[in-house]
């Protein structure tokens, strides 16, 4: 599991989604028949070579991720997850798997144990690997549920993030956290106005640091006041 850049922040944020009762409580949609078969709870590898090769390409899946999270995948068309996976930024993968090999992917990935025996693990699942754009992702499938009329059927109902499970008001939370690309260009922005501001105070006369500045000069070249 790849460590997150928004592991500093994201502590304080969650905490405020967990605090009545100190774990994240979740809530499931009325289970509805899935009009989607590609590997979910109802369809998919059957053989056993089958779902090995599912558990195999999950696990990797994990192993990049930096979140995951979970929305319902019952009453989704086929058409309606092709326009939400081309909708994803780059490195987020989007995949329907059957409980029993999520749960068996998640045993051979430290950090993501705490889903096992939560709601999230209940009915069909279609779960979103994010190696690196968590809020890219997370409005991708935000603007997904409410162009498709989904709001009250298939919102996000949590996830992982830096080994922590989240509900969906964690998972909201998180949304609103700057991305890794914003967080880059805020730190060297920074580091750029630096000079410039260092430049400004020692050129301007009456500052303290310009005399401090000054009078370390006279005395190194002999002159005394």
């Amino acid at each position: 599991m790849k460590i997150s850049t928004t592991s500093i922040t994201f502590l304080a944020v969650v905490g405020s989604a967990v605090a009545f009762n100190g774990s994240p409580v979740f809530h499931r949609s009325p289970q509805r028949s899935s009009a989607l078969h590609m590997g979910g709870a109802r369809g998919g590898a059957t053989s056993p070579a089958g779902k090995a090769k599912t558990v195999e390409v999950v696990s990797e899946l994990l192993e990049k991720s930096e979140m995951i999270f979970t929305m319902p995948a019952s009453g989704l068309t086929v058409s309606e997850v092709t326009a939400l996976r081309r909708s994803l930024p780059e490195g987020t993968t989007a995949k329907v798997v059957k409980n029993t090999l999520m749960a068996r992917a998640i045993d051979d990935n430290e950090g993501f144990e705490g889903l096992q025996g939560t709601a999230l693990m209940k009915g069909a699942n279609m779960w979103f690997f994010v190696e690196d754009d968590i809020s890219g992702s997370l409005k991708s499938v935000k603007s997904f549920i409410k162009e498709n009329g989904k709001i009250e059927s298939h919102g996000v109902e949590g996830g992982v993030i830096d080994g922590d499970v989240i509900d969906a008001a964690g998972v909201k939370a998180v949304e609103n956290l700057p991305s890794k690309i914003e967080l880059i260009a805020r730190i060297a922005g920074g580091i750029k106005a630096v000079p410039t501001k260092l430049a400004r105070v020692t050129k301007a006369p009456n500052s303290k640091l310009a005399r401090a500045i000054k009078l370390a000069t006279d005395k190194n070249n002999g002159v005394e006041e």
